[in-house]
């Protein structure tokens, strides 16, 4: 920045360098190394009673709070000459009281925005303060793919002819199928693209249990069963 202004550049070109300085810097901000922890370090709430409980989950662990089940994949931080940022991707699924599982959140939290990406519940909430444990460096790339090549301009063609639509007369189910109607059922449909389904079959029990509504809330020993 001060070599902008020493080499006595008009206020547009001093404008102009210290732009280019900025980008430069967000750049290297966006190439920073990150650091990969073990362990997660939440805090949970319970809307009802207000408690708040701190718990952690390591890596590829579940941990039950309330009636929520969160499983951690990854949790990162950067460097102390970094500016910070500490993320983790979770899953969380709700255990309803016939010991159903249903998805209601699974993507990256961020310790700076709790409010980002929330997981959004009538009864409890879950956000990220910290990652622990030691730190596996994880290096960013330093350069990005080339751009390809713009495509080549297309020649213009002329718009082609719509064909005459034929028209043709509807025929009910019923003749199509022989005279006797048949029952098609429900059609299945595979998840959106980007959805993380609920895994099947037998699942892994929680580690650790956390009631906020029990006195202290304290920790049942793994095993434990109901809410």
């Amino acid at each position: 920045m001060f070599e902008c202004v020493k080499r006595g550049l008009t206020k547009v070109a001093v404008a102009a360098c210290l732009s280019g300085l900025l980008t430069l810097i967000g750049f290297e901000a966006a190439l920073a190394d990150k650091l990969k922890h073990p362990i997660a370090v939440f805090s949970g709430l319970d809307k009802i009673t207000g408690r708040i409980i701190a718990f952690e989950v390591a890596t590829d662990e579940t941990v039950q709070f309330g009636s929520l089940q969160i499983t951690e994949r990854v949790c990162y931080t950067r460097p102390a000459t970094e500016t910070p940022q500490t993320t983790t991707f979770i899953e969380v699924e709700e255990v309803g009281a016939a010991n159903e599982y249903k998805r209601i959140f699974s993507g990256w939290m961020f310790a700076a925005s709790p409010g980002l990406h929330g997981i959004e519940h009538p009864v409890y909430d879950i956000w990220l303060t910290d990652c622990k444990g030691g730190a596996e460096v994880v290096a960013s790339p330093e350069t990005t793919e080339a751009e390809p090549p713009p495509a080549a301009p297309e020649i213009a063609k002329p718009p082609a002819q719509k064909p005459t639509p034929r028209t043709r007369k509807a025929q009910p189910i019923e003749e199509l199928n022989g005279g006797a109607p048949q029952n098609r059922g429900p059609i299945e449909v595979g998840p959106p693209p980007g959805l993380i389904p609920a895994p099947q079959g037998q699942r892994r029990a929680p580690t650790q249990r956390y009631y906020p509504t029990a006195p202290g809330g304290a920790a049942d020993p793994a095993g434990a069963s109901g809410f």
